[in-house]
């Protein structure tokens, strides 16, 4: 059996106990479940601050603890599977379950249910909090503070247009291993604009590649993605694209065609796949 060590929660002989059975490990621990209390935090492949980024945890996202080295514990993420090292004091212990998410595309809390009071945040599309007591316009997180209402949506309320939550993102800096509007990486932004609209994704572009059903370049559509080795693309109608890139450093629209040309003349090569999520 091929398992993707990206997904799997094993290390130095220490694995998951959800593994048991599984894979071969000398100890076998009880996860113990975290939620994100940072409006962002980066998972990294090492116990290290400089350490690169392959993925981020949103406000709210749980995380299971495995280990811990250095002031990071070693774990994996609840709403992707990724596995990496996580700043501990991003982390708190996870309480109820969560009522709403951030459906503006990022949004503050507040320290009183006032615009005036101090700003805490910010805190980026589906980020997911628990509502608590409600003033005005206003609704209060405990532990965090005072959200406006309007920006968030109840758990189980979600968009249908996926390329129009992409649009949303346009001019955000192209971040490598990001999931916040404030910085993300091509597949975060394919995952992110479909978690808007209640649909599982993972991480990466070659596990993202494997979603939904192969399409017809000739027959694409808005919402279709076109795969390039290491890259994605969201297609906005038949011939423009909105993707996060390094090559504008940056969430931006473009003609597919010149996309296409662009890519394969940096050495990338064609589209591998056209697909519909």
């Amino acid at each position: 059996m091929s398992l993707d060590l990206r997904l799997v929660p094993a290390r130095d002989g220490t694995t998951s106990r959800v593994l048991e059975g599984v894979v071969r490990a000398a100890i076998f621990v009880e996860p113990r479940p975290m939620v994100a209390h940072a409006p962002a935090a980066a998972i990294r492949v090492a116990p290290k601050a400089d350490a690169e980024q392959v993925d981020q945890l949103l406000f709210g996202e749980g995380f299971d603890i495995l280990d811990e080295a250095d002031g990071f514990v070693w774990g994996q993420a609840w709403r992707d599977g990724y596995v990496g090292f996580v700043d501990a004091g991003a982390l708190s212990r996870a309480g109820e379950a969560p009522t709403h998410r951030v459906a503006a595309i990022r949004t503050y809390a507040f320290a009183d249910p006032s615009i005036k009071s101090l700003a805490l945040g910010p805190y980026s599309i589906n980020s997911l909090l628990t509502a608590g007591e409600r003033q005005g316009r206003f609704v209060h997180v405990p532990g965090t503070g005072w959200f406006v209402e309007g920006h968030l949506a109840a758990v189980g309320c979600f968009e249908s247009d996926m390329a129009a939550v992409a649009e949303r993102f346009l001019g955000a800096p192209y971040l490598w291993g990001g999931r916040e509007s404030l910085g993300l990486d091509c597949s975060g932004l394919v995952q992110q604009a479909l978690f808007a609209c209640g649909q599982a994704c993972p991480r990466d572009t070659d596990q993202q590649v494997s979603m939904g059903i192969g399409v017809d370049p000739l027959d694409l559509q808005r919402g279709d993605l076109v795969f390039w080795r290491g890259h994605v693309a969201i297609m906005l109608d038949h011939h423009r694209i909105i993707h996060a890139n390094a090559h504008h450093m940056a969430v931006a629209i473009e003609p597919l065609a010149e996309a296409l040309s662009r890519i394969a003349a940096a050495g990338v090569g064609e589209p591998t796949a056209y697909r519909r999520p």
